[in-house]
Formats: structure tokens, sequence, C-alpha cells
């Protein structure tokens, strides 16, 4: 499928097809024919880098045109701590179980150790077509200050491939400290987000006064936030009613994205619609995180669980939050599985959580969505000018791509990756 026209240094166009939901430019493509499952044959005109224009073209099946698609976003991820499983297994695969096995991993943790595991995370990302990652970071103490230093310097040197997000993940109590206003301004030089956990038991006093400190301090420092929230079965909905209190008290200047929020899918029809459209008033966008929440939660000896609960995608959306969809954990004590590859989670989204790549919303949650999320430069979408990184696929259909891994090729600025 890889004609030579396709793989040659010197692009000029490619004919291909391409998703109709991301091109979002271009007259004389309103009546090109769209296949069952939403994809659209066209040539795409190439040049410095970016998409210089389009032509619709006649699909014909002798050509095997390929699935074209942007590079895609990864979220949510945890480059520190990745394939850390084999030395730190959580063979219960209960939630306390990870963290007993994640706070062992702690103690033998070193820079060295860190950068080989993010290296290669990031060069497994680049081999699937990932161009942007968001990673929370474990930043408590001396062990969290150098997976910092570490993590930094290879966001420097992978910049130009990807681009790489951290979120400094600590107890919420510890933005308070001395040490965490230290932190949180470090985090804020760097680009980076403040972040937490806020799961069961809610002690609400404690929670709301923690959430209002740490929303001041993010405003005052005009850092992003992105918490673990409601990552759980009990309580539903216990974090995210805290966190709404808080925000009907404070005026906010800075994005925040709920990562998890699974037990919000376990609320009354009713409430979990109040609470969306409370989330979609605050502008608070979600990062649904379907792969580790079937793995941990509502997960109880002998007995395989009847609710599974994953943040409410479709609802949230119909509200109008922005959604992203992320793989989360790879090969460590939260999740013993994952290959970093968005083509897998696009693959497992579907039955998990019966969102579809050839429906607009579902596409949206690893491509426009996700890139919001990021407030990335680029949404992901196709238009005049937009830069030419892409993920080329052999497959002619959404559904020959995610049955199987296909070959694909990946290109950066106009420059297929060797």
């Amino acid at each position: 499928m890889f004609a030579q026209k396709k793989t040659s240094s010197d692009i000029r166009y490619l004919d291909v097809l391409v998703p109709r939901g991301l091109v979002t430019s271009g007259r004389n493509l309103l009546n090109a024919p769209v296949t069952s499952e939403g994809l659209c044959s066209l040539r795409m005109f190439l040049g410095d880098g970016i998409i210089r224009g389009f032509d619709k073209i006649s699909y014909c099946s002798e050509k095997c045109f390929g699935l074209l698609l942007p590079r895609l976003v990864e979220p949510h991820a945890h480059i520190d701590k990745a394939f850390t499983w084999k030395d730190f297994p959580n063979l219960s695969g209960t939630y306390e179980g990870a963290m007993k096995a994640n706070l062992e991993e702690h103690k033998n943790r070193n820079k060295s150790k860190v950068r080989s595991r993010a290296e290669k995370l990031l060069g497994l990302g680049l081999k699937n077509g990932i161009r942007a990652v968001r990673s929370h970071v474990d930043s408590f103490g001396l062990v969290g200050g150098q997976t910092w230093d570490v993590l930094l310097e290879i966001k420097s040197e992978w910049e130009q491939k990807i681009e790489l997000q951290l979120v400094a993940m600590v107890p919420l109590e510890y933005w308070i400290s001395n040490e965490g206003e230290t932190l949180a301004k470090r985090v804020s030089k760097e680009g980076g987000l403040l972040g937490g956990v806020i799961g069961p038991p809610y002690k609400k006093k404690l929670l709301r006064e923690s959430l209002l400190n740490v929303f001041s301090l993010a405003n005052d420092l005009g850092c992003g936030i992105d918490f673990h929230i409601d990552e759980s079965h009990l309580d539903p909905g216990g974090g995210l009613r805290e966190l709404l209190y808080v925000l009907d008290r404070i005026s906010m200047d800075v994005p925040i994205t709920c990562s998890h929020l699974s037990s919000m899918s376990l609320l009354s029809h009713k409430s979990l619609c109040f609470f969306a459209e409370r989330l979609a008033h605050y502008n608070v966008k979600v990062v649904a995180l379907p792969l580790t929440n079937f793995w941990l939660i509502s997960r109880h000896y002998m007995a395989t669980p009847v609710k599974r609960p994953l943040a409410p995608i479709n609802q949230l959306q119909k509200a109008g939050v922005t959604v992203g969809i992320g793989g989360d954990n790879v090969q460590d004590p939260w999740n013993p599985i994952g290959d970093f590859d968005p083509l897998s989670l696009i693959a497992a989204s579907i039955p998990m959580a019966q969102v579809a790549p050839w429906q607009r919303e579902g596409l949206a949650t690893f491509t426009t969505g996700a890139a919001r999320i990021m407030d990335l430069e680029w949404d992901g979408s196709f238009q005049v000018g937009s830069p030419a990184d892409f993920i080329l696929l052999d497959a002619d259909s959404w559904t020959s791509a995610l049955s199987m891994s296909p070959d694909r090729k990946v290109m950066i600025n106009g420059t297929w990756v060797e």
C-alpha cells in the first residue's frame, strides 16, 4: 500500500482516506463521497511541512489508499513509573495493592531508572504516532524532585518529536506547605500543572480547604490543574461534589481537568446530568481512562464486577464538556499491560466505552478533544496551514485498522520518520 510517492523524502501530495469529520477547510470537498465509516478519499497537497490544499478524488479499491490520521495525543500517562510491573507487581489487582507496590518502587527509584523508562515509553510513542503526552509525575520529596530533574531534561531533548506536559502529583495538603509552594513555583515556571488525588473517604471540611488553597495558588501562578478524582466505586461523585462546591465560591483563571471521574457514572440520571452541566459551566475538561479503571475498580474477591465505573463520556459531551480518552498506565502496578499505542486504545474503547471513531464525538476523544484538554497549538484537524504531522496506516477502513495492528508510517513536519 505504501507507494513510492508516499515514502519519498520529497512529498508533494498524498492520495489517502481521511476521517471527513477532521477536514475543516476546502469548499471543493463539500460533496466529496464518504464511506459508511465516515472516511473520505482525497488528494492532500503538502509543502514546507504543512498542508497546502485538498482535492477530492474518486475512491478506487485497486488504488489501496491508506488511512491517514493526525499524529495523536495521550492526555494522561505516568511515564515515571512505566514498565515497573516486573519488579513491583500488583498481583491482587487492587487499588491498595497498586499503592503499596508504587511506594516500594519509590524506595528503589533513581534518575537513571526514570530516564530509561521515560525514553523507552516516548520511543514507543514516536513509533506508534503520538505527538503530545501529558504525564502525571509522583513529585513528593527528594525522589520527586530528582524525577522532575530528569523529566525536564527529557522534555527539552524530545521537544522536536513529542511535546511533553508534566503534572506534579502530590497529596493536596502538600500544596499548602512551604515545600509545596516552592514546588508549585517550579512547576509553573516549567509550564507544568498542579495535580493530586481526590478519592474516598472524603473529609469534606479538609478537602474543601485544600481545594480552595490549591485553586488560589494556581490562580496566583497562572498554572493549570489536573486532578485524579473519584477513581473508585465508593461514594459516587463524592469528590466531584466538593470540587463544584469550591468552584461556586472562587473565580478561576486557569484551566481545570478532571481525570478519571469514574464513579460519576454510578449516579442517578438526574444527578449525573446536573453535575455534567455544572462541569460545562465552569469549563472543566475530563479525561476518561477505561483501561486502568476496568482493571482496578469494583474488584471483589472471587466475583466478577457487574458495575464498571467509567466517566460518562457521552453524557458529558452532550452537556458541552470537552472529553478525551487516555491510556493511563503502561505495565506498572496500576495496570500490568499496555503498549502506548493510540490505535490499541481506540480499539479497546470501542467495546469498553462504546465510543466509535466513525462518529464525530467518538473520534474527538482521541483527536480534537484530547488536544484541547492539553491546550495544544494544533487541535488535530486537517485544514490548509495545518502541520503535516500524520500517521499513515496500511488500512482502508476503521475496522481493518483496529482489528489488527497495521503497518504504519509516521510523518513529522512533512518528513517521514525512519
